[in-house]
């Protein structure tokens, strides 16, 4: 009886290679018409502010870059092109005119899309510019791994309906990487102690810098770093703008917070979102109230911008996203002035 009810509810198997199929099978989460933005709301979704901050960096690193003739911008992970449409409509005409935008994403093409912006499956194999991957690492999928009642961390094993089990102990790179990066807490029981092995975002991540020739790759991301390691993982689903069980069946979105420090590569700046928004511009500053007695609808626009800076911003929210910084063949190590004035206490 236990193995026909194995069989009626699918194989066991890792909960990368469940995730993957889950996501970007043939029927997966990713491949739905309404598109991410129909079950979560990401910085981008949030307010147009966050495309003009990434214009605004854009816009610096042209300058760093010597105002190539041709610049490439590169949204990983496209969603519906949200972001690469917002950063097209809020760069000046003078880099917009240079830049060249691609999409990079599963889905097929959403209709009315600006047609200059280049919808591809993989990023170009050289660019000179920006790319940009807003909460694209969380969704590589990873392996997860739980300790036993002896402290040994095993993989977990997950069928299609969301039921899981222990398998065999973590070996070989992926228990070095857990050695290095997500070590066993001191101080508390290690049985049922989780981490997500971040290896395959370590790979992903060092891939697509590596198509930089001279620019800058940024990862933004829900982020834990090694001090702050969550004991009992972050493996969650969503689905309609709601937090649900990760069931790898294609009905919802599964994500993991990502160890964006592993990713880091040599010469990479981790800030906070906060940090990073800040230098761009983007504040959450409320206007003078008097402006509400000399311009009363410049005072409700200077409102409202402030509230949705505050959003990206928040502490606890949006704010605590973590920027992943990955300067290619800059002038100097200081990423050449495109992010400045950082307290140093705002680092991630």
């Amino acid at each position: 009886m236990a193995d026909k009810a194995d069989k009626a509810n699918g194989e066991w198997r890792g909960w990368r290679a469940a995730a993957q199929e889950a996501l970007y099978g043939a029927d997966g989460f990713y491949r739905r018409p309404e598109g991410p933005a129909g079950h979560f709301r990401t910085s981008v979704h949030a307010s147009p502010l966050f495309a003009a901050a990434v214009a605004r960096l854009m816009c610096r690193l042209d300058e760093a870059l010597g105002r190539p003739a041709g610049l490439d911008f590169v949204d990983m992970g496209a969603g519906r092109g949200e972001l690469a449409t917002g950063v097209l409509g809020a760069l000046p005409p003078d880099v917009g005119a240079r830049v060249r935008v691609h999409a990079v994403e599963i889905a097929d093409r959403p209709e009315g899309l600006d047609p200059r912006i280049a919808w591809r499956d993989a990023p170009p194999e050289r660019i000179t510019g920006l790319l940009v991957a807003n909460e694209w690492l969380d969704n590589v999928p990873v392996e997860v791994a739980e300790a036993d009642s002896d402290g040994v961390r095993r993989r977990v094993l997950v069928r299609e309906d969301g039921t899981e089990r222990l398998g065999d102990p973590v070996a070989g790179a992926e228990a070095e990487w857990l050695a290095r990066w997500w070590p066993l807490p001191t101080g508390l029981p290690a049985e049922g102690l989780r981490a997500e092995i971040g290896l395959p975002r370590d790979a992903a991540w060092a891939d697509v810098v590596a198509t930089v020739d001279r620019g800058l790759a940024v990862a933004v991301d829900y982020a834990h770093r090694a001090a702050a390691r969550p004991p009992f993982g972050t493996l969650t689903g969503f689905r309609a703008g709601r937090g649900t069980a990760p069931v790898p069946d294609g009905s919802c979105d599964i994500t993991a917070h990502v160890a964006l420090d592993a990713c880091a590569l040599p010469g990479a700046r981790l800030l906070t979102q906060r940090a990073a928004l800040h230098a761009l511009g983007i504040t959450g500053a409320r206007p003078a109230l008097a402006l509400a007695s000399t311009d009363p609808a410049a005072y409700v626009r200077a409102l409202a911008r402030a509230g949705a800076a505050a959003e990206l911003t928040a502490p606890g929210g949006l704010g605590d996203f973590g920027w992943l910084l990955q300067p290619v063949g800059l002038a100097d190590a200081s990423l050449g002035g495109l992010l400045v004035d950082v307290p140093d206490h705002e680092e991630q």
